[in-house]
């Protein structure tokens, strides 16, 4: 390709393109406006989200892609892209446990994008009740965090409800101290969750070793805390810091720079298979020697790897207990099927929580 010397040359001709790209955006959305009537028009309760779909084009056009354009930057300009198509053919409702610029928050832009509809919610169990009450089309709650581990009130709650797993997401969680103060000297209090202050431990020992540390419901409720108090700072995002309108007293201030969040996307309906899935389900031993192990023999010997299993207590019989999987595989893939139907004849209880897209 030969590229004018001239500036403004240059600049036409991005302004050109500019347009030209703008011209098959619209006519993108012709299509997709079509697409959304014919999904209603089969069954008029069906996801216009399919993640499934969504994954399938970003990883065509990333393995297309010759550059210069950076690959990486493909999959959040199509989140975007897709987001406002989404838009086109109907609402989507999102529940999320707030305020705006919660971890939790952040999650489920990097799922849904910014022309999604979001409900913050004030609690976990809120976001279950919004998408089981039909509010919100989908939810998005923390289920474990690579440093903290899983969080328990989901789990618990992933019991009883009829929700099923469509989708998660993989969020690096990266911690700022924010506040209106312009320095650390200044701050005589510190607001966080307890998590985000369990993960940055050590920082706060160190540069804030006598102050006073609060727990707040979320990081962005600590956030909102120091809107109107100099004195005081939160452990929170850099979206919160904006949001808020706070200054970032020092940046990733997480003892692990390798911390991630785990969240589920919860629905009424499962997602579509895609063929790189996987299944979570609960599981409850029999009270006998060697029960656990004859829960997870199937697995192994249809070849499924199991890539988590977490115990909680059943709060219904002292030391009985529900056991959470995660699977590699959709539920109606033949082998995990077969598995499946044997761990259901060996246990008190087999509850399949859902087959859905693995975080990729």
């Amino acid at each position: 390709m030969d590229l004018p010397n001239d500036l403004a040359a240059c600049r036409k001709e991005i302004d050109r393109l500019d347009d030209e790209i703008l011209r098959i955006l619209n006519e993108r959305s012709q299509y997709v406006i079509q697409v959304g009537n014919l999904k209603k028009k089969r069954d008029a309760e069906a996801h216009l989200h399919t993640p499934g779909r969504e994954a399938e084009i970003v990883e065509r056009l990333t393995q297309q892609n010759q550059g210069p354009f950076p690959s990486s930057a493909i999959r959040p300009v199509y989140r975007e892209i897709m987001s406002a198509s989404l838009s086109l053919e109907g609402s989507q409702t999102v529940a999320y446990l707030g305020p705006p610029a919660t971890f939790t928050h952040l999650a489920a832009l990097q799922k849904f994008g910014e022309s999604a509809q979001f409900l913050p919610v004030g609690s976990i169990k809120n976001v279950f009740d919004e998408v089981e009450r039909g509010r919100a089309r989908f939810g998005v709650v923390p289920v474990e965090n690579s440093t903290e581990g899983v969080v328990n009130h989901t789990l618990d709650l992933l019991v009883d409800s009829p929700l099923l797993i469509y989708g998660e997401v993989r969020q690096e969680i990266s911690h700022h101290f924010l506040s209106k103060a312009t320095d650390l000297s200044q701050i005589r209090t510190v607001y966080s969750h307890p998590h985000a202050i369990a993960q940055c431990r050590n920082w706060l020992e160190t540069n804030l070793p006598s102050i006073a540390v609060v727990e707040e419901p979320s990081t962005a409720r600590a956030a909102e805390r120091c809107v109107n108090d100099p004195t005081a700072g939160a452990i929170a995002s850099e979206l919160a810091a904006q949001i808020y309108g706070l200054g970032i007293l020092q940046a990733r201030i997480e003892d692990n720079i390798q911390n991630f969040t785990r969240f589920l996307i919860l629905s009424q309906r499962e997602a579509d298979r895609t063929g790189k899935d996987k299944t979570s389900i609960i599981v409850s031993a029999k009270d006998k020697i060697g029960a656990l192990y004859d829960l997870i023999r199937p697995f192994s010997s249809y070849g499924i790897n199991m890539t988590k299993i977490e115990s909680r207590p059943t709060r219904r019989k002292v030391w009985e207990y529900h056991f959470f999987m995660d699977l590699e595989g959709h539920r109606d893939d033949d082998r995990l099927k077969k598995a499946l139907e044997e761990v259901k004849g060996r246990c008190l209880l087999l509850k399949i929580l859902g087959s859905y897209p693995a975080h990729n």
